[in-house]
């Protein structure tokens, strides 16, 4: 599922180049970043829904229709006749894929034991980056002939692939069955899966153990909240931005369209395996160093890239800057999955992923206006590896570890042991 929610995210930039040139539209650079920007308003948008609305109807319920959703508006992409259509079907799109994100999540988190959530995560959120890989070789290989109708065609294939295993396999939350007094299922559901029930009974009292959007807004969750949200808002510019632009900005740099190409395939390779490889060391270590040293790759590699030299270095800086800016809003998601309890989980990455996505909106616009604008090529390198440095400062300000947060104690948890 997350694999064609970065496909189809991703997918995007890797037509771009095309799109450019395609003169029944005649899209500018300008235009071009701002309908990269429509997808991710929409994301916003359904992300702050998928958050309010994931522990009224369950996290099932979001992700068969999300999934559902945004694979129909890819049809839309393919069959659009002007630039406009194109664009509303984007931000139409944007709606579903933004409650798929946070609600896999926290349901990974849910199911993992509390020493592997962050390699969970990442294993998960690992189909994001290869969802990237899999639009850039398929871009290379079938847009020449096919022109770039054929990548939203792809896009669609959710619809007959994922949604029917969605349906048949995907299990509800243990959280939101005990909330809703549906014991029995939970408790099965749990000794299935060797997870804890909640117990309500013992913790439905008091401000503190509110669920949902009232759970979020109290005094001990909302100022993290806030401080997540700002950090999701510097990684997810960074993730939008780069693999909108990237294929262009290298090819503005001197290289062909192949090569360009290539790059946005090596920066995906990059957050796909460095997450894997580090996610381990969040869980030892918590995730408070590993998402500052993650941010720092990021500032370091997109400022070394301003400066030509040998291709292989090329590739590594890029595979680097990959890990750095995917890599690390893999980190900030299994962070915020590991700080927020069973109860408010949910929510919370909804919410701070929404408000986060004002990053994300931005991204792509603002690659576009420098793409546009008369500065040097090496800008549209320090322009990227500024907010990485500022995110790096931010992850100063969040807490130290979460893990305590989400680990159930025995006086608000029930163990149930696989039958």
């Amino acid at each position: 599922m997350i694999l064609f929610d970065g496909y189809d995210l991703i997918v995007y930039g890797a037509v771009v180049p095309a799109l450019l040139q395609y003169k029944a539209w005649g899209v500018t650079p300008t235009e071009a970043g701002m309908i990269g920007s429509y997808a991710l308003i929409g994301m916003l948008i359904g992300a702050l829904v998928a958050g309010a609305v994931t522990d009224l109807v369950g996290r099932r319920k979001v992700l068969l229709v999300s999934v559902t959703w945004f694979s129909l508006t890819m049809v839309g992409c393919a069959l659009a006749p002007s630039a406009e259509i194109f664009g509303l079907f984007r931000l139409l799109g944007g709606l579903g894929l933004g409650g798929v994100m946070p609600t896999a999540i926290a349901l990974t988190a849910e199911y993992s034991a509390a020493h592997r959530r962050s390699l969970n995560n990442a294993l998960m959120f690992s189909g994001y980056p290869v969802g990237g890989i899999l639009s850039a070789v398929l871009a290379l290989w079938l847009m020449p002939e096919f022109g770039f109708r054929i990548m939203f065609w792809i896009g669609a294939l959710p619809l007959v692939t994922v949604v029917p295993l969605l349906w048949r396999y995907l299990p509800e939350s243990v959280s939101y069955l005990a909330a809703k007094g549906r014991t029995e299922e939970a408790a099965r559901e749990a000794a299935r899966s060797g997870v804890p029930v909640p117990d309500v009974s013992r913790t439905s009292a008091g401000p503190e153990t509110k669920s949902g959007v009232a759970g979020l807004f109290t005094r001990r969750h909302l100022v993290p909240a806030a401080l997540f949200a700002v950090t999701s808002f510097f990684g997810l510019l960074l993730v939008y931005g780069l693999n909108t632009w990237l294929p262009q900005i290298m090819k503005a740099a001197g290289y062909p369209l192949s090569s360009s190409l290539l790059f946005l395939v090596m920066m995906n390779v990059g957050a796909a395996a460095g997450s894997i490889l580090v996610a381990p060391i969040g869980d030892r270590l918590g995730m408070k160093p590993v998402t500052v040293v993650t941010f720092v790759s990021a500032a370091v590699s997109i400022y070394l890239l301003s400066s030509p030299t040998a291709a292989w270095m090329m590739y590594t800086l890029v595979a680097v800057a990959g890990f750095g800016t995917i890599g690390t809003q893999i980190m900030v998601n299994a962070y915020v999955a590991q700080h927020f309890p069973p109860e408010v989980r949910a929510t919370a990455l909804g919410w701070t992923l929404g408000i986060g996505r004002l990053g994300a909106v931005i991204g792509p616009t603002f690659g576009g206006f420098l793409l546009a604008s008369d500065l040097a090529t090496e800008w549209n390198f320090y322009a990227f590896a500024i907010p990485a440095a500022a995110g790096a400062l931010m992850v100063f300000l969040l807490p130290k570890n979460g893990r305590e947060a989400s680990a159930p104690s025995s006086s608000d948890a029930v163990a149930v042991r696989p039958v």
